[in-house]
């Protein structure tokens, strides 16, 4: 690779120990500082810490898991070799597991739209975990806010109106994914509960779907898809208390789509 290839860089290299919290105090005050001045490296550590959560999501059960007896009994076979064939017949067990457990994952996951409550679910305990940075740009802007993600999403883009239902816009943010930019919407009421709405756009000609409700972990996600856009409202909440806020959610925004008044 060339010496300047970005994923080498020392920015990256500083960055990835940002993510892994393997900075000492001073230097991560400074990449925190770096960070606020580049979108750019925020949504690099998004994605990373996106990723980071995916991989623990599926691999962490595995990690701690009791070891399969037929491996048990071809390392007490590799072990009657010398010691150091039996240390790589091991190494090749645990290489073996990896790769097996990765191809069972790998059919496990749900094709679209399945995957994209697991997707918004892990958006939303990432930012709505940050005290100062949970959006990129604050309610105050949001006519700047919901003209830019408009641009970037290629689509007008409506907010809801959840005033009545006790929470206020905090302001919002652009993710990166492998279909192109996400948008999210966060939300927060008097007791500093949080609710994030993700959109984004789906690849190829994907049929509407109906209301739908997912639990991943302590994550309540209602969604659905209209005209090629993934909805998801996300809360920490439980389903029958989530529930009537993604109505009112899916109403206002169905009624934007339509050009009809919500009522």
């Amino acid at each position: 690779m060339k010496r300047n290839d970005p994923e080498i860089s020392p920015l990256n290299d500083t960055l990835l120990r940002y993510v892994d919290d393997r900075l000492d105090v001073d230097d991560r005050d400074s990449a925190g500082e770096r960070l606020r001045n580049d979108p750019e490296a925020q949504q690099r550590i998004a994605a990373w810490r996106a990723q980071n959560q995916v991989l623990h999501a599926h691999y962490d059960a595995v990690l701690h898991g009791a070891v399969p007896p037929h491996l048990l009994r071809a390392a007490r076979r590799a072990s009657h070799r010398s010691p150091l064939r039996h240390a790589a017949a091991i190494a090749w067990l645990v290489i073996g597991v990896g790769i097996g457990w990765a191809a069972h994952v790998q059919h496990d996951v749900a094709p679209e739209p399945a995957t994209l409550p697991h997707i918004a679910a892990i958006a939303h305990a990432t930012y709505t975990a940050e005290k100062r940075h949970a959006v990129e740009v604050a309610a105050a802007e949001e006519a700047h806010l919901v003209t830019w993600l408009s641009r970037r999403l290629d689509r007008p883009l409506k907010v809801p109106r959840l005033g009545p239902l006790g929470y206020e816009l905090m302001g919002g943010r652009m993710l990166p994914s492998e279909t192109g930019p996400v948008a999210q919407f966060m939300f927060q009421n008097a007791d500093g509960q949080r609710l994030t709405l993700h959109l984004r756009t789906q690849k190829g000609d994907v049929p509407d779907s109906s209301f739908e409700f997912a639990r991943e972990g302590k994550v309540s996600v209602f969604y659905w898809l209209d005209d090629r856009v993934g909805y998801a409202l996300s809360g920490d909440l439980e389903r029958d208390k989530l529930l009537p806020i993604a109505r009112e959610v899916w109403r206002q925004l169905s009624a934007a789509e339509t050009g009809t008044e919500a009522k």
